[in-house]
């Protein structure tokens, strides 16, 4: 079956996401006036919608779909968002998407009291479902996820971040929840055990080639088209893939010279840290580690059926580490 680009997955998924959008939005309204802001100005910024849209996916590909499965991927984004809200206000960002954040509205406490309602919300919403498995997943995906978040910031400025460290991060903060989502597709559509494993296993290394290349991109995008600063990770003292690999591979001077600028957070030095990516391939090495990722979530697909859905999960996989921003 042929691989579909990225717009003919997201017509594929067009009526799921419809009743998904449909279903945020009237579950977001609150008699907070302030909460209905934040929230509506989230939710208008758009982005692809990855991870309700794998939730979807993942459903259809085990022949199943319906108002369970947009439940679930409503729950999957409201989580989502309340990680991006309190993401924004840890990492002082003041852009996401091209617009300004709500931190940068509205302040940072607002910012992580509506994430907080988000996160509330999403738990409201998978009670309702009344399904302890899937509480149980959820529970532990969310709390991995805070996990990761404590994680990262012990790795902030610490120039001695290494890829297995980076690697750790990732799969808490961002592969766990896309994770989370593929196999609660696959459990709502009645899928046995071994088909659950396989979806979760797809999404899992899904999540760690998206925001490989998410990171690279931070290095090499086009700032308008990504839709944030280029260097932010650098300023925020955040070593990714490219710069852990150009401080393994340096020189000793060059090294310790990458290291300073870790520790101090300097993003004034973006030109001596892209000389010393471009010196030892950091693009490169990390384009090829996020190709060996969703080439690996393409095998776990071998072990279903061919459709229509699992091509356009196939065809999300390649879309991971071939888009621009």
């Amino acid at each position: 079956m042929k691989i579909p680009d990225l717009a003919a997955i997201q017509a594929l998924a067009a009526p799921d996401m419809a009743a998904v959008d449909a279903l945020i939005r009237r579950r977001l309204a609150s008699e907070v006036v302030l909460i209905n802001q934040v929230a509506e100005h989230i939710v208008s910024a758009g982005g692809k919608r990855l991870r309700p849209m794998l939730v979807a996916l993942a459903g259809r590909a085990c022949g199943g779909g319906g108002p369970e499965h947009h439940q679930l991927a409503a729950i999957v984004e409201f989580i989502h968002t309340s990680t991006l809200l309190h993401d924004d206000v840890v990492d002082e960002s003041d852009l996401r998407r091209g617009r300004r954040t709500a931190n940068a509205i509205w302040g940072n406490a607002a910012s992580v009291l509506v994430g907080d309602f988000l996160y509330s919300r999403s738990f409201q919403l998978m009670v309702e479902l009344e399904r302890m498995e899937v509480m149980r997943i959820l529970a532990d995906t969310t709390n991995r996820i805070a996990e990761g978040e404590v994680l990262q910031l012990l790795h902030v400025r610490n120039p001695d971040t290494d890829e297995a460290a980076y690697l750790d991060v990732i799969e808490r903060k961002t592969a766990v929840l896309f994770a989370a989502g593929t196999r609660l597709g696959a459990l709502a559509a009645g899928a046995d055990a071994a088909t659950q494993q396989a979806l979760y296993d797809y999404g899992l290394q899904l999540g760690y080639a998206f925001q490989i290349a998410d990171d690279v991109l931070d290095y090499s995008a086009d700032a308008d088209a990504l839709g944030k600063n280029l260097g932010d990770d650098l300023a925020e003292g955040k070593a990714t893939l490219p710069l852990i690999h150009a401080m393994a591979r340096s020189e000793a001077p060059v090294r310790e010279r990458l290291r300073g600028i870790v520790e101090n957070g300097d993003g004034d030095a973006m030109a001596e840290v892209l000389a010393a990516i471009e010196a030892s391939d950091g693009l490169g090495y990390s384009r090829g580690r996020a190709r060996e990722y969703a080439e690996a979530a393409e095998r776990v697909l071998d072990r279903l059926p061919d459709n229509a859905a699992v091509a356009a999960l196939r065809g999300l996989a390649r879309y991971a580490v071939e888009r621009g921003h």
